[in-house]
């Protein structure tokens, strides 16, 4: 076993003295440098600014409890050793499928927030109550994107979370932003996010809590430009109507978005399932173009400059590996 703790060490090493220079380079203070890269050691460990994130995944390692906390602890120890940071200042959650209420319930009461920066912009961040921090880090570039096009344009942002794809149009320039989540407590941190940037315009943002499936009922035909459609894979919240299965409903949930886009709206559609199969025979767009290689090489190497405008009819195909699994998909 101590080989394979060796080769956990060298790995966090090794991508840690890269991808701290990017970011320090980029001014960013919170960046993903572990990810599940080797299967004895399920974890995912993010950078926020001093302090470090560790997510757990479940996995049938078929240790003892006694071996378990000794694998536990001799991780914890080599992730402060080469991270240089205090102990104190690990933060370590187990991930396992949330059910109802679970996917919103505070897990702890200490309220650890942090402010942390990216892409000029500045995000409120919990390490300490909740399973999730409030910034998924594998959606930066997608951000970006999103900013890059967002001028003048009317978007919708729908399971926005904490809002930071709000934030984002914000800083693009977007002439009306619409934030949409089930959970009181995220609407509440996204406003809390759009005002920290100072962007906050009473006129122009609006910040709902509903189930998303019951407000997309409610839009008019050509209301948006740009729709954000970012879904947990499984839902059955009390407060839901139905139970939301990602694999079952996106079809329903994708061409509802697409009737309510304007003629050459955009729609970005983005899933962690890894098992996702998008049935593309039953949703209305036109074309698929399949650029997963490209956007992979761009997340790589921290790039943001990628250009979606002037696309018509289309539905691109983006597939990151690297920084975290999931499927995004645009439909122009």
């Amino acid at each position: 076993m101590q080989d394979k703790f060796q080769m956990f060490e060298n790995r966090l090493q090794k991508v840690f003295k890269h991808i701290s220079k990017q970011a320090q380079k980029n001014n960013i203070s919170c960046y993903r440098i572990y990810d599940r890269d080797l299967p004895e050691f399920p974890l995912i460990i993010d950078i926020y600014k001093d302090c470090v994130y560790v997510a757990e995944y479940k996995s049938k390692h078929k240790l003892s409890e006694e071996d378990y906390q000794i694998w536990l602890n001799e991780s914890l120890e080599i992730i402060a050793s080469v991270l240089a940071v205090a102990k104190d200042h690990i933060f370590i959650k187990k991930r396992e499928r949330q059910k109802g209420e679970q996917q919103y319930s505070k897990l702890n009461q200490q309220k650890t927030e942090l402010i942390v920066n990216e892409n000029g912009m500045s995000f409120i961040v919990n390490l300490s109550d909740y399973l999730d921090t409030g910034l998924f880090l594998d959606h930066r570039i997608t951000r970006q994107m999103i900013k890059d096009i967002a001028s003048d344009k009317r978007v919708l942002n729908l399971f926005a979370y904490t809002g930071s794809f709000s934030v984002y149009a914000a800083s693009g320039n977007a002439k009306k932003i619409t934030t949409v989540d089930l959970s009181k407590t995220y609407i509440n941190w996204a406003k809390r996010n759009m005002l920290y940037n100072k962007l906050f315009d009473v006129e122009k943002h609006e910040f709902i809590q509903e189930d998303v499936l019951q407000y997309l009922d409610k839009i008019e035909l050509n209301s948006y430009d740009i729709i954000i459609l970012d879904p947990p894979t499984f839902s059955n919240s009390k407060r839901m109507d139905d139970v939301l299965d990602i694999q079952r409903d996106h079809v329903n949930l994708i061409n509802h978005c697409l009737a309510i886009l304007s003629e050459n709206g955009v729609l970005l559609f983005s899933t962690n399932y890894r098992n996702f199969i998008l049935e593309t025979e039953k949703i209305n767009s036109a074309k698929i173009k399949d650029i997963t290689k490209k956007l992979h090489h761009l997340i790589l190497k921290e790039s943001c400059n990628v250009l979606v405008s002037g696309l018509k009819n289309e539905l691109l195909i983006f597939l990151f590996h690297r920084i975290n699994f999931f499927l995004q998909f645009i439909f122009c």
